[in-house]
């Protein structure tokens, strides 16, 4: 299995258009971006090709990675920096299949496979939608795939596990969330070779959101920023818990500090794991 991080960064990426902080400037100095958020398996025993969400940012990864197009792909909620890049494979691909949760949105008062069914009618000669159950396995590009709920208010989201059932190589990914990762949902993450994990800023930054953090830890660092996403620490706190053999920070917003924005085990496009 091999995994690309097309995209490690959060609604606006970085460098963020426009803004010329210290931390858009220092990756501009260093060549470096964080895009919106997409990630690109490679199944090596049968050549096929899973992506996990469909960014904004979907031509210029593809282009910057060199990385075939999928063959298959999946969606973990339905916000625009993980789903808009859908309408790029008209005239790309042909019969893609698009596995997406079939849980009701109590928000939306329908599933995300429903959402892209209704957004993307245009594409419906190009893409197959298939809606899964939360925790049940199913089989693409030669992987066993479960979709994990998490906490991502007021939408419902869902985290992310790929595993080869010959190898046992697995990928975990968090999705969009907060810390309040259902107990059912740590246990399905638990154990990944790589776990690629929310973690949009440093704990510091909390005392400047509007409502602050949540869910501090023993030492009072909030681990979730605000209601939406986990923070560094949180991310870090619970990467401990779930063990894996490596992780990386993904989904990064441009408010880090410039000095600590590059750190591990924050990650950058185009980081490829061989797992």
């Amino acid at each position: 299995m091999r995994v690309t991080l097309l995209g490690t960064g959060d609604t606006t990426g970085t460098p963020t258009v426009g803004c010329d902080c210290d931390t858009c400037v220092a990756a501009r100095e260093r060549g470096v971006s964080r895009s919106r958020f997409s990630v690109h398996v490679t199944n090596e025993r049968t050549g096929e090709s899973l992506l996990v969400d469909f960014s904004p940012d979907f031509r210029q990864q593809f282009l910057a990675a060199d990385v075939p197009l999928p063959d298959a792909g999946l969606v973990t909620h339905i916000h625009f920096d993980h789903l808009d890049g859908l309408g790029n494979v008209y005239r790309l691909v042909d019969g893609l299949p698009v596995h997406a949760p079939a849980e009701t949105d109590p928000a939306t008062d329908e599933s995300v496979a429903e959402t892209i069914r209704r957004k993307y009618d245009y594409l419906e000669d190009r893409i197959g939608v298939h809606a899964r159950d939360p925790f049940e396995p199913f089989e693409t590009c030669g992987f066993e795939v479960r979709f994990v709920p998490v906490d991502h208010p007021p939408l419902v989201c869902y985290g992310v596990v790929v595993r080869d059932p010959e190898t046992g190589a697995t990928l975990s990914l968090t999705g969009d969330t907060s810390y309040d990762v259902p107990d059912r949902s740590r246990e399905a993450l638990a154990g990944a070779d790589l776990l690629l994990a929310d973690a949009i800023v440093p704990a510091s930054l909390c005392e400047h959101h509007p409502i602050g953090g949540r869910h501090e830890g023993p030492d009072g660092v909030p681990r979730t920023f605000g209601t939406k996403h986990m923070t560094r620490e949180g991310a870090l706190a619970l990467a401990d818990e779930l063990d894996p053999d490596r992780t990386r920070l993904v989904h990064l917003g441009h408010y880090y500090p410039a000095d600590e924005a590059f750190e591990e085990p924050l990650a950058v496009d185009g980081e490829t794991y061989e797992l």
